[in-house]
């Protein structure tokens, strides 16, 4: 078919589109017949009410074929979806993938080839009654090749709500569209300025980033002023500089632009949403888009941050359970050699930096695989925790005195005799004991450290976990160097067996809290119980009987054997099925959201629809993402977010409270932590009443009036 072409000047509301046709568009083969393939697909077949569903209008175009994004640039309009939702279910806004850079008879557009997934986030009311619901949605887009089509199509699907979530056939598509939607720009510093153009309604608009892959700016669609393809780059002393013209319709030039700022990392092309806020009286260093600085990410102040995030660790509630027992050990180990007591400090620090290695290889093998890495993700892990659970609860009997440490232990005593060993064995097992509990705390300045560590390439990623460990293990060799500097701690003597007895007590409160959270994966506990007692059981049999040598060794030796196997495959394997668990019933995840007490603070599920929903009344929203087994999040809430004073100022502004649970890691939750530039929880944002407005991100350790000044600002 020969290329039909017409002349237009703008047009809006082109059917359904509501988009824009430029100058030169080719013209609307009206008479021809779509060629894209328009489904809808969910990523859950069955979902519980309360829940999130990610919803996608997948669009297959025929080769050479393509369709638009939001700002589809020069020429076309973007895909249109107008959902008919059964009550009880909302949607949220389009989560656009990056668009491709087309190039079309002389004009650049923005769009797709081949195939787009469109996410849409629906979230469910938590009253839903079970059964099935219809979803439909109306599509409609504009396709081009040599001409271009208008398709308009209804699509439909059917959504199961019930007591348990049941991810659909098409989860995978979702998972990898996931990896082409935009990042956060949390962290990242640019400035943009205006420069004076040839004509009174053009400028050029000028945007220097200290992002080095970055290549292009893509704005957000606006009809008030346009802002052409072309752009020009150029790098001078690790800046990059891009100039693009602007073209006034009518009205002021915008103080800020919100779109993508695209750029190339490790070989693939990603974006980062932006907002621009531009100063036309700025100069070469005008005014920052991000709240922090560019010196702020530089790789040399986050390494600082990590080195002093894994320091301040050592103080944390989740690693003072190790640091009592190496108290002990400091008192032991003042009678010996200064040489022996220098190599056993060096030998716990390097059992520090051999399990941040690890989990720095366990994030990149992570990332490999296309999915999302968080600190602390081990814990979403229920088969972590019962293998955790069991080794702190070994370790809790061995300073007990259950059983005891000598050479020749066998496998079922092992992990609790390497723990509390007093020699080499034993102070690198206590720096890997260390580390583990230290996952679920976040320490000031850690936060902003693994957030910028998770987004860079392997070797970053290794580097800022190393710093990360030998800020937690500096304390201790340093002691350990400078024995002089335990002169205030008590001669070595009887005491210290009933010291030592005495940190059994934090060990067993951490293997309760332990036990604690693996009910968020089980529901009931109860058989994790009865296996912890045969483990109990076993250990008392061995250190009473074949350690000690009261009688028939070989006996006791078998009888222990018996209780493990009994405890593991029959309370473990077939009754508490821990390797496949069945989930917490939906009951126990509603208490999280439930007003808690007459004047408590009225907890709503987290989705992005729920925020969209709430800004677009005009309300302010304040958002914790939290997970039981985070220490930092908990304090949080005890000390500066469940307190009488932020209740108050929540209904005096008529906030909306949105808590996203982790304790799970969810990966739509993962998404989220990444877009703000955070490796876990906590996070907790304050979006402003203004929609056009970002959130405001508070410190992972808050006060009272950090959150009361954030949701002041948010009021206005």
């Amino acid at each position: 078919m020969a290329p039909a072409w017409g002349i237009y000047t703008r047009v809006k509301n082109v059917g359904r589109l509501g988009g824009i046709v430029g100058v030169g568009l080719p013209l609307l083969a009206a008479w021809a017949a779509p060629r894209t393939q328009v489904s809808l697909l969910l990523d859950q077949a069955v979902a519980r009410p309360g829940d999130t569903v990610m919803a996608g209008v997948r669009l297959k175009m025929a080769p050479s074929w393509h369709t638009y994004w939001r700002n589809s640039g020069e020429s076309g309009g973007p895909t249109t979806i107008e959902w008919q939702l059964p009550e009880g279910l909302a949607a949220g806004p389009i989560q656009w993938p990056i668009p491709e850079k087309l190039e079309t008879a002389g004009l650049t557009t923005f769009g797709y080839h081949d195939e787009v997934l469109l996410l849409t986030p629906l979230s469910l009311a938590r009253d839903l009654t079970p059964g099935a619901r219809q979803i439909k949605a109306a599509v409609s887009w504009l396709e081009c090749e040599k001409v271009c089509v208008l398709g308009e199509t209804d699509v439909e699907a059917v959504l199961g709500v019930g007591p348990e979530s049941k991810p659909s056939g098409e989860a995978t598509a979702f998972e990898a569209v996931r990896a082409r939607l935009p990042r956060s720009a949390q962290g990242i510093a640019a400035t943009a300025r205006w420069e004076t153009g040839a004509a009174p309604d053009e400028r050029r608009l000028v945007i220097e980033t200290g992002l080095k892959g970055a290549e292009d700016f893509l704005p957000y669609e606006r009809l008030d002023y346009e802002v052409t393809p072309a752009v020009e780059r150029a790098v001078a002393d690790g800046s990059v500089a891009l100039k693009k013209l602007a073209k006034r319709d009518g009205g002021d030039w915008p103080g800020e632009m919100m779109g993508l700022l695209i750029a190339t990392e490790d070989g693939r092309r990603v974006g980062y949403e932006v907002t621009l806020r531009i100063d036309e009286s700025a100069g070469p260093g005008g005014s920052a888009v991000i709240p922090l600085p560019a010196a702020s990410r530089s790789l040399a102040l986050m390494l600082g941050f990590a080195f002093l995030g894994g320091l301040i660790l050592n103080v944390m509630p989740c690693v003072l359970p190790v640091i009592a027992l190496k108290i002990l050990g400091f008192v032991n180990q003042s009678k010996e050699a200064p040489a022996r007591v220098r190599k056993l400090g060096l030998i716990y620090g390097a059992g520090v930096l051999t399990s941040f290695l690890v989990l720095a290889a366990l994030v990149i093998a992570v990332k490999a695989a296309g999915q999302r890495a968080s600190w602390g993700m081990q814990f979403g892990n229920p088969v972590f925790i019962v293998l955790l659970t069991t080794l702190v609860t070994l370790v809790t009997l061995n300073l007990f005195g259950v059983f005891e440490v000598t050479l020749g232990g066998n496998v079922m005593s092992a992990a609790g005799q390497l723990a509390a060993k007093a020699g080499a064995a034993g102070a690198f097992f206590h720096g890997v004991l260390a580390t583990a509990l230290a996952t679920p705390c976040t320490a000031p300045f850690l936060g902003a450290a693994l957030g910028f560590a998770f987004a860079q390439p392997p070797s970053v990623i290794v580097l800022m976990f190393t710093a990360v460990g030998v800020g937690l293990a500096l304390p201790y060799v340093l002691l350990s160097w400078h024995p002089g500097w335990l002169k205030f701690l008590p001669r070595p003597g009887a005491w210290m067996e009933r010291f030592k007895i005495a940190m059994g007590f934090p060990m067993l409160a951490t293997a309760l809290w332990l036990f604690t959270l693996a009910a968020e994966h089980y529901g009931d506990i109860f058989w994790l119980g009865v296996f912890l007692v045969t483990v109990a059981l076993a250990a008392w049999v061995y250190g009473e009987f074949v350690q000690r040598g009261r009688a028939h060794k070989g006996l006791a030796l078998s009888l222990a054997a018996v209780f493990l196997a009994f405890g593991y495959a029959y309370a473990l394997e077939q009754e508490l099925r821990w390797r496949t668990p069945s989930g917490k019933p939906e009951a126990g995840a509603d208490e999280r959201i439930l007003r808690e007490g007459p004047d408590g603070i009225e907890w709503r599920r987290w989705s992005p629809a729920a925020v969209a929903k709430a800004r677009a009344e005009g309300r302010p929203v304040f958002v914790d993402f939290t997970a039981n087994w985070c220490w930092t999040c908990k304090v949080n809430q005890k000390t500066s977010i469940e307190i009488p004073s932020v209740r108050a100022k929540l209904k005096e502004i008529n906030a909306v409270a949105l808590l996203g649970d982790y304790t799970k890691t969810p990966p739509e939750i993962t998404d989220e932590l990444a877009r703000f530039d955070r490796a876990g929880v906590p996070l907790v944002l304050v979006y402003p009443k203004d929609p056009t407005q970002p959130p405001m991100v508070l410190p992972e350790l808050l006060t009272p009036g950090i959150v009361l000044e954030a949701l002041a600002k948010a009021a206005k």
